[in-house]
């Protein structure tokens, strides 16, 4: 169930009708909870049963710890190392077996020993990655005593809780189960702001991010031999524009569906293309996904603690598996390592100038170096295969092919997604503060007036969003 459809908008104005009439906290959570299992369940009910699951594992492992003597340190830390990998079992089989198979039957078949291996042809939950991520930091959190256990009912619903659900952002217990605890209320304020959220999602993934998929992206992609220079460059860019709004736009209609819901999530992007430094770029994209890798992966290998050498490892280390986590292909690895080598160039520069990573060069150029290694990461995150990358970057270095599949509208689309970088940093709460001075039906009238001409400027058909797959 797709967020830009009319299904899922009948779905959610019943939701949202039944859900504010409910007085008692605890049937409304139950019926959000039933609610986002049928949402799940029309991709694969059969996923239904893992996901509870997995909220038993981390609700049932959570209550062990507390149970726990406090001064029982090895025991509390045995009961959390064997969660995270209960949870990196179930992320592990679903996303990455049939790859490990697949490498292992490589290496023996060059060794000259082949044998036919196993393969499952495991079909891959929808955000599988996410909720592991969500259960694996609560669990952590737990154990540091930072968060207190939550109920069964709690812990189950922020894992399902449909808004976040497939494609984060990666909302952490201490930022929702704190609001599950008592009924929310709906104020002008949130209305307006998921209003405007939902609406402008709606526009980046049904005009711009749809537009570029597919009639520019996809089929450079799928051949870049096919296509000449100018293609290879255009999809490029592209593709920087593509998935931003299509992520972007994801993660503003989760915020603004879970805030006419009555709940607060965090932001997820911030202008990241106007970054000066790729350090700054990690700031503002997948905010919530870097901060996770932060502190649950980047300051437990030993963060800056353990000396400069070690700092520079452990940044390039926690690229690279953040990269890895994107899916089960060398190309995710590759990304995440353009990524940590960037970044700890950066910290080498700085260091040795005995400057901030922002200040390496003036801003203006930060911004467009940072830019392009970004840009150039992303031909290897889109590729289908390594050998695909770098037929591309062949391409881009002196392609003869003639095809041509540039339109003006391809390249104003380009140009506008870039150019929204550079906009003012609060202009969605700007354009909620005036939305606010608006009587309430006049409101409600000017959203529905804008998603059907939204719906009548988009391409036909809604593609799934691009971390669906992740």
């Amino acid at each position: 169930m797709l967020f830009p459809t009319l299904t899922f908008g009948l779905f959610f104005l019943l939701i949202f009708t039944v859900i504010w009439q409910m007085k008692d906290n605890e049937w409304r959570k139950i019926l959000l909870l039933l609610a986002s299992w049928v949402f799940y369940g029309a991709w694969d009910w059969r996923f239904v049963a893992l996901l509870i699951l997995s909220a038993f594992l981390n609700w049932g492992a959570a209550r062990a710890i507390v149970a726990t003597d406090w001064d029982d340190a090895a025991r509390r830390k045995a009961i959390v190392t064997l969660g995270v990998i209960a949870n990196l079992a179930i992320l592990g089989f679903f996303k990455y077996f049939d790859f490990f198979l697949e490498q292992v039957s490589l290496l023996l078949t060059d060794l000259g020993i082949q044998r036919d291996l196993p393969l499952l042809q495991v079909i891959l939950p929808v955000g599988v990655s996410f909720f592991t991520f969500q259960g694996m930091s609560y669990l952590i959190d737990v154990h540091r005593g930072r968060v207190k256990p939550a109920s069964l009912l709690d812990i189950t619903l922020l894992m399902s809780f449909f808004p976040h659900l497939v494609a984060g952002p990666i909302v952490r217990a201490a930022d929702l189960v704190p609001q599950f605890q008592t009924r929310p209320k709906l104020d002008r304020g949130m209305v307006a702001m998921g209003l405007v959220l939902i609406v402008w999602g709606l526009f980046k993934k049904a005009v711009v991010a749809s537009e570029l998929s597919v009639n520019l992206v996809d089929p450079v992609f799928f051949d870049p031999t096919a296509h000449s220079r100018l293609d290879l460059i255009a999809a490029a860019y592209g593709y920087a524009v593509q998935i931003y709004c299509d992520f972007s736009a994801y993660s503003d209609m989760a915020i603004g569906i879970a805030a006419l819901l009555g709940y607060r999530f965090p932001h997820n992007f911030n202008q990241p293309y106007r970054a000066a430094s790729l350090q700054d770029f990690w700031r503002r994209w997948h905010i919530s996904l870097s901060s996770w890798l932060r502190d649950y992966l980047y300051i437990p290998l030993g963060g800056n603690r353990k000396g400069f050498a070690r700092q520079c490892v452990n940044l390039f280390l926690t690229m690279v598996i953040g990269g890895f986590w994107h899916g089960a292909k060398w190309t995710f690895v590759v990304w995440g390592a353009i990524h940590g080598i960037v970044l700890v160039i950066e910290r080498l520069a700085a260091r040795a100038l005995d400057a901030d990573d922002g200040d390496l060069m003036p801003r203006w150029l930060g911004v467009i170096v940072t830019f392009h290694v970004v840009l150039v990461a992303w031909i290897f995150f889109r590729a289908e295969s390594f050998a695909g990358a770098m037929d591309y970057l062949a391409g881009l270095a002196g392609s003869t092919a003639t095809s041509a599949v540039v339109t003006p509208l391809g390249v104003a689309l380009i140009l506008f997604g870039l150019a929204i970088h550079f906009t003012p940093r609060h202009l969605a709460q700007g354009v909620a503060t005036q939305a606010l001075r608006l009587p309430a039906p006049a409101l409600g009238l000017a959203a529905g007036a804008l998603i059907l001409v939204i719906d009548a400027m988009r391409y036909e058909g809604v593609a799934p969003f691009i971390y669906y797959q992740f």
